[in-house]
């Protein structure tokens, strides 16, 4: 293995209940082995790209109610084609070549499961997201 792809592998966080299991797909079996320990690693990032992006929108996001919270990220992560490309990058930079080689050849599908993976960890983060004033 490259010096890269090692480092990367063991960069990312164990994630017991991400099981591959007799039966899975190979969408599932990559979901839970590359997928969320990546999304799990780069959490931290995540929340901050969405700050920025709720910061770059006028910072409308924190006079939502809860409910209101969830469907802007909803919309954010599944209808802004530039905002979910940037969050697909940040997932797949930390992709070893043959975990890219893999992601090619069904990346529509492991697209979905990555966006619906990432507005998860948005949406369980939402009492992370107050506005917070940068100096």
């Amino acid at each position: 293995m490259e010096e890269r792809d090692r480092v990367l592998v063991e960069l990312r966080p164990q994630i017991p209940t991400a099981q591959i299991l007799p039966g899975m797909t190979s969408e599932e079996a990559f979901q839970n082995n590359t997928i969320r320990p990546i999304a799990k690693l780069q959490n931290d990032l995540l929340i901050a790209v969405f700050r920025n992006y709720v910061r770059k929108h006028k910072n409308v996001f924190y006079d939502l109610s809860i409910e209101k919270r969830l469907d802007y990220i909803e919309n954010a992560v599944h209808k802004d084609m530039k905002f979910r490309n940037s969050l697909k990058g940040i997932l797949i930079g930390q992709f070893t070549i043959h975990e890219y080689e893999t992601y090619t050849q069904n990346s529509s599908a492991l697209n979905k499961r990555m966006m619906n993976i990432v507005k998860e960890r948005l949406k369980s983060s939402v009492q992370l997201l107050e506005y917070a004033q940068v100096s």
